[in-house]
């Protein structure tokens, strides 16, 4: 468990992206840079926080097709996506054991096409994507132009806060 300022959490990362595509080592992200930074997401969030000792987030990186099948199966959208996020039901939590936040979900071959598209670096996508997924476990949606732009710019911020620039704004 890492605790940051007054935030602790665990963080569970599953990357069966990464590791079957030996082209794109130099753009992985190790365990405890996801953990720092989602330490410094979860600081500059906390006003977004339900009350918990602690947090649990967890973090998988795949491929389309297993993606599609999720997507498929939650959203009735059968398709690809980028990035799912599976908030968990808050009201639910054993007072000694971290509150799960949920979990997200990221295409790793969706992200490689999207970083391809507009020139920049995988890594860079991922974590954008990542962003994203946390601000939804969060309660942050896009139903709208304006909720959007709300969204994307603290998705910005947050590229910020880790010394990363924002991919779209």
């Amino acid at each position: 468990m890492l605790i940051v300022s007054m935030v602790a959490f665990e963080i569970h990362i599953q990357d069966y992206f990464y590791p079957s595509r030996q082209d794109l080592s130099d753009q992985t992200i190790d365990e405890s840079t996801w953990e720092c930074w989602l330490g410094k997401w979860l600081e500059a969030l906390e006003d977004y926080l339900p009350e918990a000792a602690s947090y649990e987030v967890g973090l998988r990186l795949t491929d389309d097709r297993e993606i599609q099948s999720l997507n498929a199966t939650y959203r009735q959208v059968d398709s690809p996506t980028d990035v799912l996020a599976f908030p968990s039901d808050l009201s639910f939590g054993v007072p000694e054991l971290p509150l799960s936040l949920g979990d997200i979900v990221i295409s790793g071959e969706t992200a490689c096409r999207q970083a391809a598209q507009n020139a920049h670096e995988l890594r860079l996508e991922v974590v954008w994507l990542a962003t994203h997924g946390l601000l939804h476990l969060l309660g942050w949606d896009h139903p709208d132009a304006d909720s959007l732009a709300a969204m994307l710019s603290e998705q910005a911020s947050l590229m910020r806060l880790i010394g990363l620039p924002p991919v779209y704004v």
